[in-house]
């Protein structure tokens, strides 16, 4: 895997954190608007409450599952931050995290900077070449 590829994975983490803490809070809700049905009188018959249990118990294993993997992602957006750190070069550290933790674009990273677009793109290959990849 090369810098840039390890780098570039910080977008799609965070894609995918935003995606499993949207579907923790569905099962939280689908776990609320459970309950409360099974809250009210059933019209006829005998509730099902070990049914229910199962439903509830179920969902919380999904949930612990998604809250295993979220933290496995933010493991490692902190290595991609750790590799970003040893670059020597405060504004090649700048430059990477304005686009790999931020997002930003190189017109943007640029401007910010008070720097030439193929100046910020000289300095980008500088900086991918420092990158320290540490996978744990």
């Amino acid at each position: 895997m090369t810098a840039k590829d390890f780098l570039s994975q910080a977008y799609r983490i965070d894609q995918r954190i935003n995606s499993k803490l949207e579907q923790v809070q569905s099962l939280r809700d689908l776990a609320t608007k459970a309950t409360a049905t099974f809250s009210d009188v059933p019209p006829s018959g005998t509730r099902n409450v070990h049914r229910m249990e199962d439903v509830i118990c179920k969902m919380m294993d999904i949930e612990v599952e998604i809250n295993g993997e979220i933290s496995g992602l933010l493991d490692l957006k902190l290595e991609i931050k750790t590799s970003i750190q040893s670059v020597t070069d405060v504004e090649m550290q700048t430059i990477l995290e304005m686009r790999y933790l931020c997002y930003e674009k190189w017109e943007n990273i640029a401007s910010a900077l008070h720097l030439d677009l193929r100046w910020i793109y000289r300095l980008h290959d500088r900086a991918l070449k420092q990158i320290n990849i540490t996978r744990h």
